[in-house]
């Protein structure tokens, strides 16, 4: 017997330089086959901070810090933390009641399901809040060496591990039906501007929903009205972004512009399990 294994199932091989493309199609296939199995459509997705605790963790760490205070910047750390809590609860109360509507619809497909980045913070309270509503939820986890360890609370076999971020961004892209974006970081304006780009250059439908959740942190970093003041924007890409306070008005808006705009599939394409967008132009 020739102990050479064959090339598909050489380790060495399939890690290498040479088999750079069959990874990346790996990534595109294996989703796609599990996506298929599970009869999911569409998704929600929620991005936002992997710093962001539950209220229960954030006052714990809290009351850590204060039983022997040394350090007024942990402190006032620890503080902001508990403030920050409340994107966490909020996020897993708007992905349950998402959840518990979207399985109500009664389509023959999942539709709508709640789909984050897999980490801790935010996307742990999607999939958490998903989760406890009795639906199933996706974690699209990226291999980092930081931060990106993936939560307890993604639907056993819709736990993905990306190598390429692009691979990654496809399936978040071109499944979804709507975004809700909490305060976050890099990552999290990464993710945002590239969705609207894909929008606004009509790669994705336009009629994607696009929600800001927290006025209060957005308004302070993310003023886009200079762009248009300078031609850098339409004036009508600013409609492409919407905003929420509470979870009662991001539910009330998601939910109309779901049901509007994308309960009824516009292509034999998009009507499949998985509904993979069609690209515009």
């Amino acid at each position: 017997m020739n102990g050479q294994p064959l090339a598909y199932l050489s380790q060495e091989f399939l890690e290498s330089e040479d088999a750079r493309p069959i990874r990346i199609v790996a990534e595109y296939l294996d989703p796609l086959r599990r996506f298929r199995d599970a009869n999911i459509q569409d998704t929600v997705v929620f991005f936002g901070s992997a710093r962001v605790r539950s209220r229960e963790a954030a006052e714990r760490a809290l009351g850590a810090v204060t039983l022997h205070p040394h350090d007024p910047e942990v402190i006032a750390r620890a503080r902001k933390g508990v403030e920050w809590a409340r994107y966490y609860e909020d996020a897993r109360e708007l992905a349950h009641r998402l959840t518990v509507w979207s399985l109500g619809l009664g389509t023959p497909h999942r539709r709508f399901v709640v789909c984050s980045g897999g980490g801790p913070g935010i996307m742990e309270a999607a999939n958490r809040g998903a989760r406890e509503a009795g639906g199933k939820t996706i974690g699209l986890n990226i291999r980092l060496p930081f931060e990106q360890g993936a939560n307890p609370y993604i639907t056993p076999g819709l736990h993905f591990e990306f190598h390429y971020f692009f691979m990654r961004k496809f399936w978040f892209a071109y499944l979804a039906k709507a975004l809700v974006i909490f305060p976050g970081g890099f990552g999290t304006l990464d993710e945002l501007f590239e969705i609207l780009t894909l929008v606004q250059t009509e790669k994705l439908s336009p009629q994607i929903e696009v929600l800001l959740y927290g006025s209060e942190y957005w308004d302070a970093i993310l003023r886009l009205e200079p762009m248009v003041d300078w031609g850098a924007i339409a004036p009508a890409d600013l409609a492409l972004l919407h905003r929420a306070d509470t979870v009662d008005d991001a539910f009330a808006m998601l939910t109309t512009g779901l049901l509007e705009r994308h309960l009824q599939p516009e292509s034999p394409q998009e009507a499949q399990a998985p509904g993979i967008a069609r690209t515009r132009r």
